[in-house]
């Protein structure tokens, strides 16, 4: 399970929670614009946008988790299981492998509007990575600084959904999800104002009683509510600091800590949290272990390259002593 994000200050700010119960070492992935990236059923690409993400390489392919190009278009893949489903291949379609979509898109598109007309020739294909990879359940969100678009591959098809939340979770299906924030349409972040009793004025014994009836589980149309709502009520500086540390608040009320959702035996945990600077390309994450925020800088990097640069995770608690000695 996951959610995914945006948020708008002076800069567009796009990232996710990766909410699993295990982990395949993912690494930040900086893959520049001479970087041979081979598609199964498409044309190699050997000159395109660079871009900045989380990614499993395996036979030296970078399976992007989610990801920003250097123009400033985010992409991010989330679980759905149950609900998608791809086909056979097309004639006249670019038949895209789902483990290829995000760099698919990436590579080629500088906007939102680009993706917009390079989907209208997706096929996503039945086509896994590999024996030991197979294929992933997966629906995608896509945005800029213009808005973003949900990208969900069902029985009936595939289908590119307006996003006015700016959130992404996992099922049911986008147009699901929605419609239930009709449900939460009256919440506010100040007092509520009695409208119930008109003889008498029920004392209020909190603060924060303008929210109640948010939902605080970690079901996916809950997080979904909880993240769109806690965005659309976001109050904050420009500066990168204030930006990156309320993006990261934000995700903290969807985060997983261990012990909260059991899946088949095992504790799903929030493995990362991401926030991209898409101007900037700057990639910040936190992992369960070290909640510190680290920052990679995609244009440190030679992005005139061909070949990958990679970066492991912090894994191990960052703790800053103020006085006296700490063991």
């Amino acid at each position: 399970m996951c959610t995914a994000l945006t948020l708008t200050t002076k800069d567009f700010y796009f990232g996710r929670t990766l909410d699993l119960e295990y982990s395949y070492q993912e690494t930040v992935t900086v893959l520049p614009r001479n970087f041979p990236l081979r598609f199964r059923r498409l044309p190699q690409s050997s000159r395109h946008y660079a871009m900045i993400g989380m990614a499993y390489v395996s036979e030296g392919y970078p399976l992007f988790y989610d990801a920003v190009n250097e123009k400033g278009l985010c992409m991010a893949g989330l679980n759905f299981p149950q609900n998608a489903r791809y086909f056979p291949e097309r004639a006249n379609a670019d038949n895209v492998a789902p483990f290829e979509f995000i760099p698919y898109l990436l590579s080629q598109c500088a906007t939102l509007e680009d993706a917009r007309k390079k989907l209208a020739r997706v096929n996503l294909t039945e086509i896994s990575f590999s024996e030991g990879l197979p294929l992933s359940p997966l629906h995608w969100i896509v945005s800029d600084a213009t808005g973003s678009v949900v990208v969900e591959s069902t029985k009936d098809g595939m289908r590119v959904y307006e996003d006015p939340a700016g959130v992404l979770t996992n099922n049911p299906t986008f147009d699901a999800q929605l419609l239930r924030l009709a449900d939460y349409s009256a919440l506010s972040p100040s007092s509520p104002k009695n409208v119930a009793f008109p003889d008498f004025d029920p004392p209020l014994y909190s603060r924060g009683m303008g929210a109640l009836g948010l939902p605080g589980d970690w079901s996916s149309p809950s997080r979904f509510a909880r993240a769109a709502f806690l965005r659309a009520q976001s109050v904050c500086g420009e500066s990168e600091e204030e930006s990156v540390g309320q993006f990261f608040h934000i995700l903290d009320a969807v985060a997983m800590p261990r012990g909260s959702v059991l899946f088949h035996g095992k504790h799903e945990i929030t493995v990362y949290a991401s926030c991209c600077n898409a101007a900037r390309g700057i990639y910040y994450y936190t992992t369960y272990e070290d909640r510190c925020i680290h920052a990679v800088d995609m244009h440190t990097e030679n992005l005139e390259g061909d070949a990958l640069s990679t970066f492991d995770l912090s894994q191990r608690e960052t703790i800053v002593p103020q006085n006296g000695r700490q063991s």
